[in-house]
């Protein structure tokens, strides 16, 4: 479980869109240590960004001190954009691997402690935490919006399938589903429509070199199919030793040729 810590938060804009990461890459807990003022999760800012969220005020806790929000946690790793002391700060990319490796066995409660947004982190509470990190950035610009911070720190470390819903349009054309279009399309313009041989070959030369580059969809070959059927041309993809609608099927081809070609591979005399 990662909990989410945010150390004295004054805007609830700010935490109400941080609650919302929390749901977009959790499962998270939020806690609130001695937030600016006692409304903020009844606040009309808080309840717009946490839109969507149900039960959103259940959903946060709030405690009077980071010790009592750092409970049941094994690993701390507080988040600052300025140098504290002789204290170390890692560049969070550079921890990814290792957290992720941590949260991942089960064995590891992971507190994540930001500062509030005017003035970071107290020196007493980097003092709590185990290790310190911050986000590269460009130097433009230095440091992060809180709530923005959160959600580059957390979708670094989303791992799961999640959600994919459909992207609009079809699919795009499969590399053997392009070959035999273009295939289809030379046998029936080049070898039935072209007059002369070089006809044949100017119109060859540009279905290779159109139908090459052009972004294709599914459905895009299906209606050049259409027109190709129509125009007398019945030629399956088997015929040109293809079957780009076959799961795997190309894999299946490339390690048969990678095998048969070892096959005829005469021994090394040496």
């Amino acid at each position: 479980m990662i909990r989410i810590i945010l150390c004295r938060p004054a805007g609830p804009r700010n935490v109400g869109m941080i609650l919302r990461v929390c749901q977009n890459f959790g499962p998270c807990e939020l806690y609130l240590v001695d937030p600016g003022r006692p409304s903020l999760l009844v606040h009309p800012e808080f309840v717009q960004m946490s839109h969507g969220v149900e039960e959103a005020k259940a959903q946060v806790r709030t405690v009077a001190t980071l010790t009592e929000a750092l409970a049941d946690t094994t690993t701390v790793v507080g988040f600052t954009a300025r140098v504290r002391g002789n204290r170390r700060r890692e560049d969070w990319r550079d921890m990814v691997p290792e957290i992720l490796e941590k949260h991942d066995s089960g064995d590891h409660h992971l507190a994540l402690v930001f500062g509030a947004e005017e003035m970071g982190l107290t020196r007493e509470e980097v003092d709590i935490c185990h290790r310190l990190a911050h986000v590269r950035t460009s130097e433009q610009h230095t440091s992060l919006n809180l709530a923005m911070s959160v959600g580059v720190i957390l979708s670094s470390l989303f791992t799961r399938e999640g959600i994919r819903l459909p992207e609009p349009g079809g699919r795009m054309l499969s590399g053997e589903g392009r070959e035999f279009l273009k295939k289809r399309m030379v046998e029936v313009f080049a070898g039935t429509v072209a007059k002369s041989d070089k006809a044949a070959e100017l119109i060859t030369a540009s279905i290779e070199r159109v139908f090459s580059r052009a972004e294709l969809e599914d459905r895009d070959a299906r209606a050049w199919h259409l027109m190709l059927r129509a125009l007398g041309n019945e030629t399956r993809p088997d015929a040109h030793g293809l079957q780009p609608n076959t799961k795997g099927a190309r894999r299946d081809r490339l390690k048969k040729r990678h095998e048969d070609g070892q096959a005829g591979t005469p021994n090394d005399p040496t």
